[in-house]
């Protein structure tokens, strides 16, 4: 590679091993804050799907509240969030900088996020099934376990790898309260260096990032999905 390309700043991180550090930074506060938002926004979602007008039990008012929670949060655009959360984390975490820092700013910003696939995916549902799942008596948590989460899973698998790559996209601010990625390492170091070479090679790391998730969950949502094996079965049985 012709040396003029290569600067001096991308030299020096190659010699730290700060390129596979960053990566990893980006992948652990990527899926770390996606595992805890699905914690808090699956059940949010189930919540909202359930007491909406014509889901299994409406409570108008609940879903009223929960929704307008939900909608204030997924309004804020995240800079301007993660700056006002930044005494909240410093109050229950005892920092507003680093990794932790960026993870509890990461769940708040995509939990509501989470809440409303989740809840779009669950409504997807056929409700023919539901009835019939009422009719033989099952309870309303038995009908939420047995039907809606089984039969929403290839949506909620597509709607978990949107949030995943939403989140990896919040992650690159992640330098603006010192804590590391891919973006963290484009920002603080290269930018101010005019290093362009280590720009666009953690630009390039993060499009592969993002193409292996979507990938992984394309073909797990596929996997799932009955009517895909239904399809697959009925072509096989024209082939014999």
């Amino acid at each position: 590679m012709n040396a003029l390309l290569v600067s001096r700043l991308f030299g020096q991180l190659v010699e730290t091993n700060a390129f596979p550090l960053a990566v990893w930074e980006t992948i652990y506060l990527t899926f770390a804050s996606a595992a805890v938002a699905y914690l808090i926004g699956l059940p949010l979602g189930v919540l909202l799907a359930v007491t909406d007008r014509g889901g299994l039990k409406p409570i108008l008012w609940l879903n009223k509240i929960v929704g307008i929670v939900v909608n204030i949060f997924r309004s804020i655009p995240f800079i301007i969030l993660m700056v006002a959360l930044i005494p909240v984390s410093r109050a229950i975490l005892g920092t507003s900088i680093g990794n932790g820092a960026m993870i509890f700013m990461l769940v708040v910003a995509a939990a509501p996020y989470v809440a409303r696939m989740v809840e779009s995916s669950l409504k997807e549902v056929d409700a023919g099934v539901v009835e019939a799942a009422k009719s033989m008596g099952a309870s309303t948590f038995q009908i939420i376990r047995k039907v809606y989460l089984p039969e929403a899973k290839p949506s909620l698998l597509v709607g978990a790898v949107i949030s995943t790559v939403t989140i990896l996209g919040y992650s690159a601010m992640a330098g603006t309260i010192a804590a590391g990625g891919l973006g963290a390492l484009a920002v603080t170091q290269a930018r101010p260096s005019n290093a362009q070479d280590v720009i666009w090679l953690c630009v390039l790391l993060i499009v592969i990032i993002v193409q292996i998730i979507q990938e992984l969950g394309m073909y797990l949502a596929t996997r799932t999905d009955k009517r895909v094996r239904v399809k697959g079965r009925k072509k096989k049985a024209k082939a014999e």
